[in-house]
């Protein structure tokens, strides 16, 4: 995979909360159940004026303040999400104005549910390993969407990570990725419609657990590796259940998935899910550390990724950024009132 790897890295969170016992009252459900069944205690909601625009630029932002890096050696931006802000205008175009990195520019956004900010670190791989640019900016963020009383509700939040993908200074290296893809329509959202719907059953099995344990088992099994190589490990997290559950299947334990493990507490953010996961993970993470990663995108595919942390992440100035920990933090109560006005849930002529 020649020495491409991670350069730097940013995340954004918006610092909005709505616990899940609120939306479950304001619905006349038991909050406890909710809670339980789901294993998430609240989530991260967007302002009025933030969208996955502005937390992709957040993000970028934090991610070249960690390092040295020209944004004009930026060759390429691609914003993984599947709620966008335009429908007919790139969200990548915003962000390299944002960050000084046009015009000589390749710009795309994309969209495979939760998925398409991992695959737009494999787009930047192979740019940089085929030498058409020096760096890419692969980026997944959402503001997800859900209908109100939905189950989705719940766990729809919001966020986002960038990668600055290279092949000079990188503070991890990515030793190999693949991906497992298949036309299951567990969960979609037709043009013109405002909330998605989902195939209920189907979003465990045959989506979510057969994609991701194929996906990571062929990965292993090309790089002959096991779950005891790996000191952390990061899987897509539409609650706080799903992800614990298939780590078990695929031999991972509580201790190697926990730290990347943030939907309990800011929810399902999508396509910054993972992304924000692999954030948390490398602000803690130490030279040596092996890192496995597997997304997750209904429709249905999920990407893996074999990760090594170099000893380049020692001369990181991480706390240019705040810490993912930090912007979980960083938090302030709403009620479902304000969630509603928030997220645009109320109409009126």
């Amino acid at each position: 995979m020649s020495n491409v790897g991670i350069v730097s890295y940013g995340a954004n969170i918006p610092r909005y909360r709505i616990k899940s016992s609120d939306i479950a009252i304001a619905w006349r459900k038991d909050p406890e159940s909710i809670v339980n069944g789901l294993g998430i205690i609240e989530k991260s909601v967007p302002s009025l004026d933030q969208d996955v625009a502005t937390i992709s630029v957040e993000a970028a932002r934090a991610s070249l303040s960690r390092c040295d890096i020209d944004p004009q050696n930026i060759g390429a931006i691609y914003v993984g999400s599947e709620s966008h802000p335009y429908a007919v205008k790139p969200t990548g175009t915003i962000v390299g104005e944002a960050i000084g990195a046009t015009p000589n520019l390749m710009v795309a956004d994309y969209e495979f549910a939760c998925k398409a900010g991992t695959a737009a670190i494999q787009t930047c791989m192979a740019l940089v390993i085929s030498k058409m640019i020096k760096y890419g900016l692969a980026i997944g963020a959402d503001t997800s969407q859900a209908a109100p009383g939905d189950a989705l509700e719940y766990a729809a939040s919001a966020g986002g990570a960038g990668f600055i993908i290279g092949e000079k200074n990188t503070i991890a290296s990515i030793n190999d990725t693949c991906s497992f893809t298949t036309d299951t329509p567990d969960f979609w959202r037709r043009e013109g419609r405002k909330y998605p719907a989902h195939g209920g059953r189907f979003t465990g099995e045959p989506a979510y657990f057969k994609h991701i344990t194929s996906c990571a088992k062929n990965l292993m099994e090309r790089l002959d590796t096991k779950p005891d190589d790996y000191d952390y490990a990061i899987f897509h997290q539409p609650n706080g259940k799903f992800p614990v559950t298939v780590a078990k299947m695929l031999g991972f334990s509580y201790e190697q998935v926990k730290q990347g493990l943030l939907c309990p507490v800011i929810g399902n953010t999508y396509s910054g899910a993972s992304m924000l996961g692999l954030a948390s993970v490398l602000d803690v993470a130490k030279p040596g550390d092996r890192i496995f990663l597997t997304s997750y995108g209904s429709g249905a595919g999920s990407d893996s990724f074999d990760i090594t942390v170099t000893n380049q992440i020692e001369k990181m100035p991480r706390d240019r950024a705040p810490s993912v920990a930090k912007m979980i933090e960083d938090k302030e109560y709403i009620d479902y009132a304000t969630y509603a006005k928030f997220r645009d849930l109320l109409y009126w002529e």
